[in-house]
């Protein structure tokens, strides 16, 4: 079965420029060393690796390009329909409300979708989402070489361990009901020693929670089409469209994953064609989010070659070609200003804060980067005073 799933997964999956699946010996191949030695066989597939955290800045970026308004910490408090358009309530971050007028609500709120969707008025039918949260954590480097490995676990589950930042490890994700308040949501220590427990099933060294650095939880909104369990259910997208020629329409996201987010947007605008005359078509097949344009490494090293390697392969990792933009024309170590460790400077908070909307130190640490599993107590003390005085 596993064998006849890659062959689809090859010949289906539309690739093209990734090599093809094969079956190793992982006692002969580099790719087991990590491994058991009893473990006597395994396949090997490519595949593609995003950071969701840039890649959710990336879409803000380019939507505020073409002129869409970014809100942070801003709360929808009602809308209603008058006169063929939406009229909502928004709490601002100061704690003032504001009023605005919409042709059209699209409520893409993730895990709090049918709580925004109360707000203007409800679902009709029988729509619902079942929330599952998924935990990870962070551990020293496991393994060399930039592969990862899915390995199946006693519970027939499968666990990811990747490379992750350049010196760390990252496993995940555990798959269980969540009924609380998304904002909470956090790896608790019976999810964190089953992760340690998968690895410690196929790793010939074992992984303790002791060696955790760092650890984090999500909850995944998926449509409920009640299967038995959480694992199969679908992870596909719905879209629910309620609206009328007289009056404004809402458009429901329930579901989804971010491997599908550009045609996911162009199913949504199709819904919403019909009250949008004029609308152009798919676009977004050939657009390239900001910093996606060709640069590479020697680009970088050769308008910079007084910057640390380190650091220069992490901006260019999190910034593509806006990375000279980050650097602003430096000419040398002090024209980055503060240094607060890790290669994080202040230049680059300063464009986190003007082109990314950062605020906090948990803003740049956790948010636009991952610098927070890098940096000691002392120098995120300094990052704080910093963004507090500037």
């Amino acid at each position: 079965m596993l064998r006849l799933g890659l062959f689809l997964y090859d010949h289906l999956g539309g690739r093209g420029r990734l090599p093809p699946s094969r079956r190793i010996d992982p006692r002969a191949d580099l790719v087991g060393a990590p491994l058991r030695r009893d473990v006597a066989a395994a396949f090997v597939y490519s595949d593609c690796q995003a950071d969701d955290a840039r890649l959710v800045i990336a879409n803000a970026r380019d939507a505020a390009r073409r002129g869409a308004r970014i809100l942070r910490q801003t709360e929808l408090l009602s809308a209603e329909r008058s006169g063929g358009a939406w009229i909502a309530e928004l709490r601002l971050r100061e704690g003032r409300t504001a009023r605005v007028e919409a042709r059209a609500l699209v409520n893409a709120s993730g895990p709090w979708a049918m709580s925004v969707a109360k707000r203007a008025g409800g679902l009709h039918g029988n729509a619902a989402l079942r929330l599952v949260k998924g935990s990870h954590i962070a551990v020293p480097r496991l393994y060399g070489g930039d592969h990862a490995y899915i390995l199946q676990n006693d519970d027939r589950r499968i666990v990811f361990v990747m490379p992750y930042e350049r010196d760390f490890t990252l496993i995940g994700t555990t798959e269980e009901p969540f009924d609380g308040d998304p904002r909470s949501v956090a790896c608790g220590e019976a999810e964190a020693t089953y992760l340690c427990r998968a690895v410690s099933r196929w790793f010939a060294e074992p992984l303790s929670p002791a060696a955790i650095l760092w650890r984090y939880a999500g909850v995944r909104p998926l449509y409920e089409d009640h299967a038995k369990n959480a694992s199969a259910v679908t992870r596909d997208y719905v879209l629910l469209l309620e609206g009328s020629a007289d009056r404004a329409p809402l458009l429901s996201i329930l579901g989804g994953k971010i491997t599908t987010f550009r045609r996911l947007a162009e199913h949504a605008l199709e819904r919403l064609a019909p009250y949008f005359p004029g609308l152009p078509p798919a676009w977004t097949r050939g657009s390239t989010l900001p910093g996606g344009e060709p640069a590479g490494p020697d680009d970088i090293r050769s308008a910079y070659p007084w910057l640390d390697p380190t650091a220069a392969e992490r901006l260019l990792r999190c910034y593509g070609s806006e990375t000279h933009a980050v650097l602003g024309g430096a000419k040398g170590p002090a024209d980055l200003g503060e240094d607060f460790g890790a290669g994080l400077s202040a230049r680059e908070v300063d464009w986190m804060r003007r082109e990314e909307w950062a605020e906090s130190a948990e803003d740049v640490l956790w948010r636009r980067s991952k610098l927070g599993l890098r940096l000691d107590g002392a120098q995120k003390e300094r990052l704080a005073a910093y963004l507090a005085r500037n």
